[in-house]
């Protein structure tokens, strides 16, 4: 091999191991708190073009990270932000699942898939981003349906997600809420992609962050609202059982309120 080569090859593992320490970072660490600072609309794309620039100028930053990597590494630095708990429960639980959408685009962009996963995961995050710096969040949506190329996997899982969202669970665990429904999601495109075998982890992330979630909002509620979360489960389990995807294929799936 060339030294040329060896350099790039040296340079792209370097790239690697940087995304792998700011995810890790990002999602283990909670952001200082920051003085109180007014936000001013503006289009996401000039914002992230300003960011990628800034950058571009440091001499430490390595040479062969691509444009979109470190677009995508700007957002997640912009979404410290609104996951501060001064914001709402809502702002949060948004740039938080922004934030776990753009874990998912990194990482599929550190494997070279050719899957457009990657692509939509990261548009996700964008108008995510885009709505909570122009004050708009209110209008997206906490009931997302699961997207064409993933499926309703675990209605265990499923149900419960659903069950706390209904409940105001998003006040309680915010992050928690967020991530758990992108690794459903997540989980279910790498078992209809490449099998059983690439969805487990996904799914054991779900299911701990989930269980995370139910014990904050059980601490937070007397035992009257914790029946009535626990037949809203089941109730939601009963609609998403005859859903699931048994036959790993991904077409999406339309989720109703029960409410």
């Amino acid at each position: 091999m060339s030294n040329s080569a060896t350099k790039i090859n040296v340079c792209k593992q370097a790239t690697y191991i940087l995304l792998s320490a700011a995810l890790f970072l990002t999602i283990t660490l909670s952001a200082s708190a920051s003085s109180h600072h007014t936000l001013k609309e503006s289009t996401l794309k000039n914002d992230v073009s300003r960011c990628v620039n800034a950058i571009q100028t440091q001499s430490n930053h390595p040479k062969y990270q691509s444009t979109r990597q470190r677009a995508m590494m700007c957002m997640l630095t912009e979404l410290q932000t609104y996951q501060q708990k001064s914001m709402t429960a809502r702002q949060q639980y948004f740039a938080y699942k922004a934030q776990a959408w753009l874990n998912y685009a990194i990482h599929q962009d550190s494997m070279n898939s050719r899957s457009s996963a990657g692509l939509q995961a990261a548009q996700n995050a964008e108008t995510i981003l885009a709505a909570l710096k122009n004050g708009t969040e209110r209008d997206l949506s906490l009931i997302q349906d699961i997207p064409s190329n993933s499926a309703l996997m675990r209605p265990d899982l499923w149900a419960t997600l659903s069950a706390l969202k209904e409940s105001d669970g998003i006040t309680s665990a915010p992050r928690e809420l967020a991530f758990s429904e992108v690794a459903l999601i997540w989980a279910a495109t790498n078992q209809c992609e490449r099998g059983w075998r690439e969805s487990g982890s996904h799914f054991r992330m779900a299911d701990r962050w989930l269980e995370q979630a139910r014990e904050a909002y059980v601490n937070a509620h007397d035992s009257s609202a914790n029946i009535a979360l626990e037949d809203l489960i089941v109730s939601y389990y009963e609609q998403y059982a005859p859903l699931d995807a048994s036959e790993d294929v991904c077409h999406g799936q339309v989720l109703t309120p029960i409410h």
